[in-house]
């Protein structure tokens, strides 16, 4: 698991969003950029989260913001999944967990005594020039923007 701190430069990566587009950390050069990864897509945190940034996406737009979601489902669950909620951002689907290991969002969680390998649901907040400006672990799903835009002053 990697140990990102606030201030690190972001990992850098190359993936392919749901759409079959080329995304790499650098195109997002000159934007802030909320990478926020989630366990599933079509569950209730996952949809509140992801609907809570579809929300308030223009406003967010307006202060320099660019989203990207990341979850090991699929391609093809990831396009449903954005057409039935009108998803205004590309998802990345991380089958291999390559990224969401790379940014430490992937490990060993505890439900009902068992433990199992899987997303650590967790936003990385990164500047202009690549550093992580902010990580959230604690992620409020229903109030994700509000949380974001507070601890960082905007």
């Amino acid at each position: 698991m990697a140990n990102l701190k606030e201030g690190n430069l972001a990992p850098d990566f190359t993936v392919v969003s749901e759409t079959g587009e080329t995304v790499t950390l650098s195109s997002f050069q000159g934007k802030k950029l909320i990478l926020f990864f989630y366990p599933k897509d079509d569950t209730p945190g996952c949809t509140a989260e992801s609907c809570n940034l579809r929300d308030n996406y223009s406003a967010l737009q307006e202060k320099g913001f660019a989203i990207l979601g990341v979850s090991p489902d699929s391609a093809a669950k990831h396009s449903k999944f954005k057409e039935k909620y009108a998803l205004p951002f590309p998802l990345v689907p991380d089958t291999n967990q390559d990224l969401l290991k790379s940014y430490g969002a992937w490990g060993t969680k505890q439900m009902y005594g068992k433990s199992y390998e899987g997303v650590i649901r967790t936003t990385f907040v990164i500047d202009e020039t690549g550093k992580i400006e902010k990580i959230f672990t604690k992620v409020d799903t229903k109030n994700h923007t509000e949380q974001i835009l507070k601890a960082l002053g905007a």
